[in-house]
This record gives structure tokens, C-alpha cells and sequence, in this order.
């Protein structure tokens, strides 16, 4: 289904939890998330049924995100109840990966075709850091996993941030050098509670391509919000992903469902459209929902303009 600026939408990112095994400074607040009640979060069917709707309007990718997807009970079953639904041809899970090297199996059975694994640092010592207590030896071995069993095209997920993990910008990048995979640079967002953190913390992705000269262009993947390049010799590919310094708007396919089932057509829009009455109580029409929202999605997001005002939700419970 197209929205009103012929954006093809076909893609949809649920997030089924947020809840995580790490809390990353970016993402969660230091004490964690409050443990809401059972009933303020999408079952395992609900989230089945709002992919199945979501498919009868077009969407063909669907990306399960967290918090941590892997902490989430049932999530073996809801990629088998994801992968059946006609329609849909791509099921891909972002990760921490620290959990990876346990489920990975059951996941590629189920029907996850591919995953993106977030990594910020190659150190122990920073990743512990930046993680708060997290082993990068287990993402790692997650990763290996990954390979192992084909989840792939596999892509690794990098935030760099400034006086915290610059070190690892080149060591990520040569990870491309070994194995077939992406190494993605994220910018880092205003987002949440660490949105004014975020800001004295951030560095432009412009600002690293211009310390690793020897990269090479790609051709550009329209359906991708990520420039890539290759350094010479490379198996994989480094892209760069630049929500803040250049936007991607013109091309965004996707909407975003939070996992209290709040639909949200923009990441950086504080509009959200609630689906817990149609899918609870039968009040309206949940693929009239669905439309609505591809319907009203905004042209773009303005997260460079002097009055932007950063949404309240932490990363963790949006998604990403």
C-alpha cells in the first residue's frame, strides 16, 4: 500500500518487549524499565494477528526488535506464527545477540531468515561499559552462530559514541576484512530520557567516513536507509545509516508497532495510534487502523530543525 507521498509501505517492525539483558546507555535507563502489567502487553496472537492484517495491505517484511527479542517467552512460536501468514517473505530479528548462540537453531527452523546484531565495541572493557555488564565474548560467539547457520545477509549494528567508543571504529570496519557481513554505523538519536546525553555525545557519520579515506562507494540499495562502501579486498561491506545529518525520509517503507501495541508511523513522531481496543474489545477495525496510519505518515521527520522536540519513549520501548 502506498501512503500519500507514493511511498511503497512494506515493511513492518514490531517490537515485543522492553525488557533486555543490557542496558545500554543510548537505549535504557540505568535502573532498567518498570515491570508492566501482563494485560498492557501484545500476546504472542495478538502480534500474529496484527502481522496478518498488516500483510492483506501489503507489508512483506516483518523485523522483530526489542528491548531484547530473545528475553521475550514465546518468541520461538510467534516466528513460526509470523512465518505462515501468506504474504509475508522476510522475517528478520534485531539482536544483542548474547542469547544468539542458544536460540539460533530453533529461530532458522522456525522461519527467521536473518538477523542484525548490535555491537558497539570490540573491547571487553568498553563494551562492558557501554552495555552496562554485558560480555562481548557471547556476541561473538553469537555471531559465529549466525554464520553458521545461515542467518544471514548478517549485519552488525554500531552507535559510535564520542569519547566512549571511537577507538573501535576502524576494528569494527575490519571485521568486513574476515567475514561476509555488514558493519553498520548508526547515528546516535535524541531519544528519550538520554536525548540531551545523546546530543553532547554525538558524532556524524560524515565525521567517520572522513577517518577511513581508503573506503569504497557502492551503488546505492534503494530499499536501504544505508550508504554503502568497502575497503579495498573487503568479503562484506560498511554502510552508514544517518537518521540526523541526512535523513532518509523520501524513501522510508516502514511502520513501527510498540510492544503495548501503540502503532506508530514515524520513529521520530510522538503520534501513535492505540490497536489494543480493536484487538481486544473489537472497537473498530484494526486493517482500518493499519491504513490510517500508512495514510498519515508523515513526509518526513524533523529531528535537524532548532525546534524539534525529542520524544518521551526510551529506544528500548519503541524499537528502533
Amino acid at each position: 500500500m502506498k501512503d500519500t507521498y507514493k511511498r511503497n509501505i512494506n515493511y513492518l517492525r514490531i517490537s515485543v518487549t522492553d525488557f533486555c539483558n543490557l542496558r545500554c546507555k543510548y537505549c535504557m535507563p540505568e535502573a532498567g524499565v518498570e515491570k508492566m502489567k501482563h494485560c498492557d502487553v501484545l500476546s504472542i496472537e495478538e502480534i500474529v494477528k496484527i502481522a496478518k492484517e498488516s500483510a492483506s495491505l501489503g507489508i512483506r517484511k516483518v523485523r522483530i526488535t526489542g528491548g531484547e527479542p530473545l528475553v521475550r517467552k514465546g518468541i520461538i512460536d510467534l516466528i513460526k506464527g509470523i512465518s505462515a501468514i501468506e504474504g509475508i517473505e522476510d522475517i528478520a530479528m534485531t539482536t544483542n545477540g548474547l542469547l544468539l548462540k542458544e536460540y539460533g537453531k530453533e529461530l532458522k527452523e522456525a522461519g527467521l531468515k536473518r538477523v542484525n546484531i548490535s555491537i558497539d565495541s570490540l573491547d571487553p572493557h568498553r563494551y562492558r561499559e557501554i552495555t552496562r555488564g554485558g560480555e562481548v565474548e557471547k556476541v561473538l560467539e553469537g555471531i559465529e552462530e549466525a554464520l553458521t547457520l545461515g542467518l544471514d545477509p548478517i549485519k552488525l549494528n554500531t552507535v559510535i559514541i564520542g569519547g566512549e567508543n571511537e577507538e573501535d571504529i576502524r576494528k569494527l570496519m575490519d571485521l568486513t576484512k574476515v567475514y561476509p557481513i555488514d558493519v553498520r554505523f548508526i547515528e546516535l538519536m535524541p531519544i528519550g530520557e538520554a536525548s540531551s546525553w545523546s546530543k553532547k555525545h554525538f558524532i556524524s557519520n560524515e565525521e567517520i567516513r572522513k577517518r577511513v579515506p581508503e573506503l569504497v562507494p557502492q551503488l546505492h540499495e534503494t530499499a536501504s536507509p544505508a550508504q554503502y562502501y568497502k575497503l579495498p579486498s573487503a568479503k562484506g561491506r560498511v554502510g552508514f545509516i544517518d537518521p540526523i545529518s541526512s535523513h532518509f525520509c523520501s524513501e522510508c517503507n516502514r511502520l513501527r508497532v510498540t510492544f503495548d501495541g501503540k502503532l506508530k508511523p514515524c520513529l521520530h513522531s510522538s503520534q501513535e495510534i492505540d490497536l489494543l481496543p480493536a484487538l481486544r474489545e473489537e472497537t473498530g477495525s484494526l486493517r482500518e487502523l493499519l491504513a490510517q496510519a500508512i495514510a498519515s505518515k508523515p513526509e518526513k521527520h524533523f529531528l535537524d530543525t532548532v525546534d524539534y522536540k525529542a520524544i518521551t519513549r526510551n529506544m528500548s520501548q519503541i524499537g528502533g
